[in-house]
């Protein structure tokens, strides 16, 4: 299991394991790392407000969540708030190294299919009335297309099978959605789907 609060360094310097949020708060100030790897339940500063401290000190910083269980409700709380995804603590080695380098690059939301699915489920209840957002009037119809279909956490080569297009349209599609929406990631675009209603828990 990973030590809570863990800070992903940057190539050269060192890893720190803070005991608490707010040491995990303090060690990612100091160290300035790409991606942190944050357990979902901690002491002294939960996690919520251990990530909305990372974020505002550092957004462009990704913050990786790490649970026990899949449906956490904290997860989702998390992913409002900015974080680009999250982790069972079983992961093996090689997929947290991989993950972690996928984070860094925002190409796609860590394990989908479970964000998806915790998503519906807290956006629901969270979130009854949709909540509006100008940006998505700006979108033409095929990347509003688009963005329903991250919303339901496919992939690019999912979302091209889908559309039936290459692989190359549906990044630009993306990528375009991205900038319009100012997304760091494919979470914020899971969670805005849901809460404006443009994905609904029950489709």
């Amino acid at each position: 299991m990973l030590p809570e609060g863990q800070a992903v360094s940057p190539p050269g310097s060192h890893t720190r394991r803070p005991a608490d949020g707010a040491e995990a708060v303090a060690a990612a100030r100091e160290l300035r790392p790409d991606v942190v790897l944050m357990d979902i339940r901690m002491s002294n500063m939960d996690s919520l407000e251990a990530t909305r401290c990372v974020l505002e000190h550092a957004p462009d910083r990704k913050v990786i969540m790490l649970t026990t269980f899949d449906l956490d409700r904290y997860v989702y709380g998390t992913l409002s708030l900015g974080a680009s995804g999250f982790l069972l603590k079983d992961v093996t080695p090689e997929h947290l190294a991989a993950a972690v380098r996928l984070a860094g690059t925002g190409d796609a939301l860590l394990a989908p299919s479970i964000t998806g699915r915790l998503v519906e489920r807290y956006a629901a209840q969270s979130a009854r009335t949709p909540a509006a957002h100008a940006g998505l009037s700006a979108l033409p119809p095929r990347e509003t297309e688009v963005l329903s279909l991250l919303g339901r956490g496919l992939s690019n080569t999912e979302l091209a099978a889908e559309l039936a297009l290459c692989e190359a349209t549906v990044k630009s599609h993306v990528a375009r959605i991205f900038a319009k929406l100012s997304f760091r990631d494919r979470a914020e675009a899971v969670v805005l789907a849901y809460e404006t209603g443009l994905v609904r828990p029950d489709e």
